[in-house]
């Protein structure tokens, strides 16, 4: 992951959401994350939930689809959260 990317994320997400989150909010969600969160579907949409609650931006039924979808198709993992992020950045 490059430098830069988790503190340009969390701005974008904080100007696009109107809400400041802390880098240590985000950091204490990330560390719920485990592999098996990613590999069940009830597990991953609470992940999708508390994250838009976080950043206080809705997301969509059709877009939660597309983000699970992608990343059961992609077998992305917690050490490749970057992908993940940029996706969700594009919704």
């Amino acid at each position: 992951m490059s430098k830069n990317f988790p503190k340009d994320a969390l701005k974008a997400i904080n100007k696009k959401g109107g809400k400041n989150i802390s880098e240590n909010a985000v950091k204490k969600l990330a560390s719920t994350v485990k592999a098996d969160t990613l590999q069940s579907e009830a597990q991953l949409r609470q992940l999708i939930k508390q994250v838009s609650a976080m950043a206080n931006i809705p997301v969509s039924e059709d877009t939660v689809r597309d983000i699970v979808g992608a990343v059961k198709k992609s077998g992305m993992s917690p050490s490749n959260m970057e992908g993940l992020m940029k996706m969700m950045m594009k919704k």
